[in-house]
């Protein structure tokens, strides 16, 4: 049996019908002891009810929450009156990321602009209350001017009081270990772990993708191609490259596993197995 813990993400549902399907989702999650469940948030807060929703309904199952807050945009107080209410509820853990700055709005303004920004807030608003996740580029973020800019920003987002990151999907393993050893080598020594996404569909795969910077390597990209509308033989093939890289990870020393669910059990479920959990 794999000792090491693995948390799980998922995002708000908009209907009462995707409520209880999630709660099935997370129900058949549950088996693995994961340390905890996350749950997103919307740009510029659009789901920001719906995401206090899902961390409210997954704390009465008895799972750790740790919901995602997204600051760009935001006023300190905005940031400080959710907070207050997540520490009430008793939630010790959450995920500060810059988020995507909404559709017709500017990046300036008087609220909140970086990730590091809302790490400093956090500490200084509630000190130790909160552990503090937050996110890791392996193949740097898409809207990074360099990558020793993005290298930079990772390290301030640390120095402002993270206690551990999360990484944006990968499928090369190599630029895990080569951020990791970076970021060490600048002095940053909090637990990185390895964002998972499985693969379900190659075209929904490669729009994600195209979005947050994940490479698809050109080896997979055309044997994914290949398969054209064979659901079956992408899922496979998907399941038996994920679950060998998730293997690969763990015998050299990733802390843990985090698996972007969408929403969806069968195939992280099936990893999970794979793994001995």
């Amino acid at each position: 049996m794999n000792q090491t813990a693995l948390s799980f993400e998922f995002f708000p549902t908009r209907t009462e019908e995707g409520r209880r399907k999630q709660a099935i989702t997370r129900k058949q999650l549950s088996q693995y002891q994961p340390a905890f469940f996350s749950c997103t948030y919307g740009a510029g807060g659009t789901t920001r009810e719906g995401t206090l929703q899902t961390i409210t309904d997954i704390m009465s199952e008895g799972i750790a929450a740790a919901p995602h807050l997204a600051c760009v945009g935001a006023t300190r107080q905005e940031m400080i009156d959710i907070l207050s209410t997540y520490r009430e509820m008793g939630i010790r853990h959450v995920v500060a990321l810059r988020g995507d700055v909404p559709s017709g709005v500017g990046f300036g303004g008087q609220g909140l602009r970086y990730a590091n920004e809302l790490v400093a807030l956090i500490r200084e608003e509630f000190g130790s209350w909160f552990h503090i996740e937050v996110a890791a580029y392996p193949e740097f973020h898409p809207q990074a001017r360099s990558a020793e800019d993005d290298l930079n920003h990772f390290v301030r987002k640390c120095q402002a009081g993270a206690d551990s990151a999360i990484t944006q999907y990968f499928f090369n393993i190599d630029s895990y270990f080569w951020f990791v050893d970076e970021v060490q080598s600048r002095g940053v020594n909090i637990p990185i772990v390895p964002g998972i996404m499985p693969i379900a569909s190659f075209s929904k795969l490669a729009r994600f993708s195209e979005t947050c910077g994940a490479e698809i390597p050109r080896w997979l990209r055309l044997k994914l191609q290949s398969y054209a509308d064979d659901t079956a033989s992408i899922k496979a093939l998907g399941l038996d490259v994920v679950t060998q890289m998730c293997e690969r990870l763990l015998a050299n020393g990733a802390p843990s596993l985090h698996f972007y669910t969408l929403n969806q059990a069968g195939l992280v479920s099936t990893i999970c197995q794979r793994l001995g959990y």
